[in-house]
């Protein structure tokens, strides 16, 4: 008698239209679903650039100038790049920002506190404070351009002949975050441009190019892996082959 209120009485079991109705709805939500990331996919190209790579060093690196309108008006008109990502480091002298908030570095609050900060640091600092304010104005600039800025907290590290601590080394370390971008975006796109010649890219790249997704590289042929251009084959663009259409004048 324990036992009655679980035991299945004749005709009490539910009707099986209902299962079907609800299998059949879970179903038409999945393909409707997989079908909207089909459209997003469609004509969708995402560049991905990879600033401490490509642009090390600046005009003494590359040789020339670049002109950031220019160059992103030519990913666009080339290679129908949609979005283009750009991913680089700040220094922030103790700006309270964590990456475990998901949040990406607000520029704007940056730049309020750096210049706080202009009043409180020493001579020894100052110089360096100031790099980082024209960096910040830097990366407005691209933000205004319509580039996604991906800007990443940099850590300092002095060399142990640095006795004085005059010449601080800044690593950002941005090439785990361009890869996981490529890889949470990927039902995004149906193409890449990445803009690197780090082989540490390899992986991922063949990886998106054995998942149907069209890889093109726009580098700096002499410092780009040869991995990075087997993966990219025909698709490799050389950037010192740009300077006359991307140059600031």
């Amino acid at each position: 008698m324990a036992f009655k209120f679980f035991m299945k009485r004749p005709g009490a079991e539910p009707k099986p239209v209902m299962k079907e109705l609800v299998k059949a709805d879970s179903i038409e939500k999945i393909e409707k679903k997989d079908k909207e990331v089909k459209e997003v996919k469609k004509n969708q190209v995402y560049a991905f650039i990879d600033a401490s790579n490509l642009f090390w060093g600046g005009k003494e690196s590359i040789g020339f100038r670049i002109d950031y309108k220019k160059l992103l008006n030519y990913l666009k008109e080339k290679h129908r790049v949609t979005k283009a990502f750009y991913y680089g480091g700040l220094r922030i002298f103790d700006f309270e920002f964590s990456i475990l908030d998901n949040k990406d570095l607000n520029l704007t609050e940056t730049e309020d506190h750096l210049k706080k900060m202009e009043e409180k640091v020493d001579e020894k600092d100052r110089l360096a404070l100031q790099k980082s304010l024209n960096k910040v104005n830097f990366y407005k600039l691209l933000e205004s351009y319509g580039y996604i800025m991906k800007i990443k907290p940099a850590k300092v590290f002095y060399s142990d002949e640095d006795e004085d601590q005059t010449m601080p080394i800044l690593k950002a370390n941005c090439d785990v975050d361009m890869t996981f971008d490529m890889m949470r975006y990927m039902q995004q796109y149906d193409g890449v441009v990445a803009m690197t010649g780090d082989g540490d890219f390899a992986s991922v790249l063949s990886y998106l190019k054995a998942h149907d997704r069209g890889v093109a590289i726009v580098s700096r042929w002499d410092r780009t892996a040869s991995e990075i251009c087997k993966i990219a084959g025909n698709d490799f663009v050389d950037f010192e082959k740009l300077r006359g259409q991307i140059y600031l004048r």
